[in-house]
């Protein structure tokens, strides 16, 4: 019977299937986490690089809710060095004007290379828009 195959193999279904559905809370958990650190960080970017970056995030966290294993573990690392990098930045740029932080990083040419030809295009336009004078975004701070 199949009670005796599961008793023979000391295999507990139930006890399978609660760790898969812990496993898969923690990681939501986790990738909300750091969605959420993302968005805090850009507040401190100027206005209008913050509301380029926050659209950004969110595409791209969308973008790869169906992600395989292999991919949801590059992005995953990817995007927490991106927030070690900005938090650094950000605590470097305390008590700095805006204008005097650089907010960012130079990629390698062997990061560059693992890249697809859409994610090219897509790295392209978000430097054009980040650093062109009259920024697509005309968003202006409240004055509190």
């Amino acid at each position: 019977s199949v009670t005796h195959l599961y008793s023979a193999l000391d295999f507990k279904p139930l006890a399978v299937s609660r760790q898969l559905v812990s496993m898969a809370v923690a990681h939501v958990s986790r990738v909300r986490s750091l969605y959420k650190r993302i968005l805090v960080l850009h507040r401190f970017m100027p206005i209008d690089l913050r509301a380029l970056g926050d659209q950004y995030v969110k595409d791209e966290f969308r973008r790869h809710k169906k992600a395989t294993p292999e991919e949801v573990k590059s992005f995953m690392a990817e995007w927490e060095n991106y927030r070690d990098t900005l938090q650094t930045q950000v605590l470097q740029s305390a008590g700095h004007q805006h204008s005097s932080v650089k907010f960012g990083t130079d990629l390698s040419e062997q990061k560059l290379s693992n890249f697809q030809e859409e994610q090219i295009g897509q790295l392209y336009e978000l430097m054009l828009e980040s650093t062109k004078p009259n920024r697509q975004f005309d968003i202006q701070e409240d004055s509190k």
